[in-house]
């Protein structure tokens, strides 16, 4: 694919942006091109060195704000006739409130998931410091919980800190796949926002 080919297809594919966005984005890799052809390089190896066009559509628009993609979606086109004015306000008892539980409900969870972390890591929290806790205890009051009584509390702080330092492991690896599966699924959002902002295909 040459460049002018590769920049009209990508004005296509960003047509749910804003304009000055969509060439602002156009602009950026048409000067990237153009600073590998300078290096030598045909128009067709330097396009192809890109990567493959759903990439470079997914991260330009991952780095819009979604407000940004939706109010240039929700914008009317042309002004709005006074029928069409007079529907979406008599409809409106019956839209607004499925809009409005949609987006509370995409909140909902996104807020559930990442309180669960929360709670994961004040767990882990706790574990620690009721290890360190237990073993202090062990430590300080020898003389006056005796010797089983120090031993007990000695164990059990080393096994809830050896816990914590088994658990803590997992617990960030979960946390980054909840965010990268997050960050996915926001990106999903806006490129459907994407896809049916510009004509149909």
């Amino acid at each position: 694919m040459n460049k002018e080919a590769f920049l009209l297809a990508l004005y296509d594919e960003l047509s749910g942006l804003p304009v000055e966005d969509k060439e602002r984005s156009v602009a950026y890799y048409r000067e990237m091109i153009d600073d590998r052809v300078e290096e030598g390089l045909s128009e067709e190896e330097a396009v192809a060195a890109l990567g493959p066009m759903d990439e470079i559509v997914r991260e330009i628009v991952g780095e819009m704000p979604l407000s940004a993609i939706v109010r240039n979606r929700v914008a009317p086109q042309r002004s709005l006739r006074a029928w069409e004015i007079a529907l979406l306000v008599l409809g409106s008892p019956l839209w607004l409130p499925l809009a409005l539980t949609a987006f509370i409900l995409l909140l909902a969870v996104y807020i559930v998931i990442w309180a669960a972390i929360v709670s994961l890591f004040a767990a882990l929290i706790t574990l620690a410091a009721g290890g360190v806790v237990l073993v202090a205890h062990g430590v300080v009051n020898s003389g006056a919980i005796g010797v089983w009584g120090m031993l007990m509390a000695l164990g059990m702080g080393v096994a809830l800190l050896g816990a914590t330092l088994l658990l803590w492991s997992p617990a960030t690896a979960l946390v980054k796949a909840l965010a990268r599966l997050t960050g996915r699924f926001w990106g999903w959002i806006k490129r459907q926002f994407v896809k049916r902002g510009g004509e149909k295909r």
